[in-house]
């Protein structure tokens, strides 16, 4: 929860995410023209195939003659053509070099039985064992190394080496050995489950820029020009470090938005130091020299070791009426176009989407920051009427989907162990407008299931979102103040609906203050939004958190739903005018600040009475005959239908009718 000062700069995170998604460029999709040179339409339409054995050379128009690359099908495919892709991995980016039109889509798919992945990695061999030799040469430019853990591991025979381009900047570079992502030396070490990290926090006597903390052990000096990386609140945030001791170091800035080190609340990390590079999964890169070093326990030439050199597996920027179908990704991801539309993404699975390491990026405001990677991560699906389903997707440093433009879908996927970085990055990131997001299952996310932003878009007519029938679980591993659906900051959602979502068991990091962990949050100052029938279980703040300061949180309409709430109103006129609050089940904290603000409270099942639910223990809160709750709702026409009552019920299922659920549909 925000003081004024700290809410102003909050109301500044959704500008700066709908800039961001602004920026993306604006191409016209490139029209279905006739310079291909075979018929077009439902009877010109022909089948190509891929084969990583095929030639380029062939006409890839059979099994026995395919092409070898998926970019030949991009290059000659029109409206109502199809790759059929055979199995084997595609190191490519796919750019189409023609959009499908109405009915006759463009289609990349998986052929029948067929495994196909799309790859944004590339392998690396030439490995060499590092010697005590190599530490002397090391230490000549870093003193630090001789005698380091670094070292001790070079002498065990764990060390190797080789020559690799992968750029200027190692905050980009992303090491996987035999498929799974290898970590950068740091420390502490947090092991290899990146929504689990094994974490530092500062010490007694840290502030502003100083992090005090006896466990650093190492001398003077040894940190200086380290990476940091810190976590408090809602604030993730990555700067160098100025100047270092033993037990201390103090970074070249303070951490935005928050402006100073929290002692025991202040997570931190070190890296860029050749010296940490002492454990199992762990690499370092020489940036000058272009030098990878890994630790392994054996040769890594045993092994599939790669580096991410692509950041896209399809561009589908200038393309529309564009499917993808049954396609893997690894290390890579697909992103339409702001004139993108009716490109549809179909059960798809992939892995690692997006990476960085740097939150930052050389900036001090607040605003950049926590939303590194929103706007620009994960599948982004740009433009309007496009879709993705049906799709398996996991581990991304920023978003598993991020919905942009609008009128575009995302139904039945599975979204899990995304936002390792912990900003406001989500399972799925929803801005514009006019979005749907249905009948998903996200779990394990740095921060939130779902981040709901609102944005407009120019020459397009606003309309409400749909964000419904959501399984979401295991949120705020790696933030706070946060929720399973979480919508900032300001904004009149013209009505937009969150319901029928189940949202349970978020989980802070333990050995920090953890607080405003919800259901659904509308923080500072959201308006003009429904939830409903939303279900809650094991969120500190109970399934429902209003904030109105700021500009106040208006016209909002919270009904029939189980689990609690928490509402966080100055006392004072007009700060929740318009709101109601009707017929839930659960506790209601912050009442009095929110109904001397203007809100009306009505229906609400009293939390000293037992609404006597089926089975609470196992989570299936549906009303048993004898409830309390049956037949004591205010009528809501849309919102609490269904009863066999003849007065609906309170809470979010109605007596008598069909259980609804949540998640994807598989």
């Amino acid at each position: 929860m925000l003081n004024r000062s700290q809410a102003r700069t909050r109301r500044g995170l959704l500008s700066a995410a709908t800039a961001a998604v602004a920026a993306l460029s604006v191409v016209a999709a490139a029209p279905a023209g006739s310079a291909h040179g075979h018929k077009h339409g439902a009877e010109g339409a022909r089948t190509y195939y891929v084969s990583p054995s095929g030639k380029d050379v062939f006409d890839g128009l059979s099994t026995a003659k395919p092409f070898q690359h998926l970019q030949k099908c991009a290059d000659v495919m029109v409206a109502g053509d199809t790759c059929e892709i055979m199995s084997g991995t595609y190191p490519e980016t796919v750019v189409p070099a023609h959009s499908g039109s109405s009915g006759l889509p463009i289609t990349y798919r998986a052929a029948a039985g067929a495994h196909v992945t799309v790859s944004g990695a590339s392998a690396l061999t030439g490995w060499k064992q590092v010697t005590g030799a190599d530490v002397t040469a090391i230490a000549a430019n870093d003193p630090y190394a001789a005698g380091s853990p670094f070292s001790a591991a070079v002498g065990a025979g764990h060390v190797w080496s080789t020559d690799a381009d992968l750029g200027g900047d190692p905050t980009t570079v992303q090491v996987f050995t035999d498929k799974a992502m290898d970590i950068e030396a740091q420390w502490p070490y947090p092991g290899l489950d990146l929504l689990n990290p094994s974490i530092e926090h500062a010490g007694a006597g840290s502030a502003d820029a100083t992090i005090v903390d006896p466990a650093l052990t190492r001398p003077a000096g040894y940190w200086n020009g380290a990476r940091a990386l810190t976590g408090y609140w809602y604030v993730s945030a990555t700067t160098t470090v100025a100047s270092s001791d033993a037990g201390s170091v103090t970074l070249s800035a303070a951490p935005p938005c928050v402006h100073k080190v929290v002692p025991t609340d202040t997570r931190y990390a070190l890296s860029g130091k050749i010296g940490e590079l002492a454990n199992p999964g762990e690499w370092f890169y020489d940036a000058a020299a272009h030098r990878l070093y890994l630790y392994s326990e054996d040769s890594p030439a045993q092994h599939t070791v790669e580096a991410k050199t692509r950041q896209l597996a399809f561009d589908l920027t200038n393309a529309s009426y564009t499917s993808v179908v049954g396609i893997g990704l690894f290390a890579s991801t697909i992103t339409t176009g702001a004139a993108s539309t009716h490109d549809t993404l179909d059960s798809l699975t992939g892995s690692y989407l997006s990476h960085y390491t740097d939150i930052t990026r050389g900036t001090t405001d607040c605003g950049s920051s926590v939303t590194r990677g929103v706007a620009d991560t994960g599948i982004v699906l740009n433009g309007t009427d496009n879709r993705i389903v049906g799709s398996d997707l996991s581990l991304s440093a920023g978003n598993g989907i991020a919905l942009a433009g609008q009128n575009n879908t995302a139904t039945d996927n599975i979204v899990h162990d995304v936002d390792y970085m912990g900003t406001y990055a989500a399972g799925i990131a929803v801005m514009g407008n006019s979005q749907t997001v249905m009948n998903n299952t996200i779990y394990r996310v740095g921060r939130s299931g779902i981040n709901l932003q609102w944005g407009t878009n120019a020459g397009l007519t606003p309309d409400k979102d749909r964000i419904a029938y959501n399984d979401i679980s295991q949120y705020a591993r790696l933030s706070l103040d946060t929720a399973g659906i979480y919508t900032c900051c300001g904004a009149d959602m013209m009505g937009s609906s969150v319901d029928h979502n189940l949202l349970h068991d978020g989980t802070p990091t333990p050995g920090v203050t953890a607080f405003a962990v919800a259901g659904v949050y509308a923080d500072n100052g959201q308006s003009n939004l429904v939830i409903a029938n939303n279900v809650g279980w094991n969120n500190i703040q109970g399934t429902v958190m209003l904030n109105g300061l700021g500009t106040g949180s208006h016209d909002n309409g919270v009904y029939n739903n189980t689990g609690g709430m928490t509402l966080f109103y100055v006392k004072g006129p007009d700060q929740s005018t318009g709101t109601k609050i009707y017929d839930n089940i659960g506790e209601i904290k912050g009442a009095d600040g929110a109904t001397a603000g203007g809100l009306v409270m009505s229906n609400n099942l009293d939390p000293a009475v037992d609404p006597l639910f089926v089975d609470a223990a196992h989570h299936d809160y549906r009303l048993t005959e004898a409830s309390p709750a049956r037949n004591q709702a205010i009528p809501l026409p849309g919102v609490n239908d269904g009863s066999t009552d003849a007065v609906p019920s309170l809470g979010a299922y109605q007596y008598g009718a069909p259980k609804w659920t949540a998640g994807a549909r598989r």
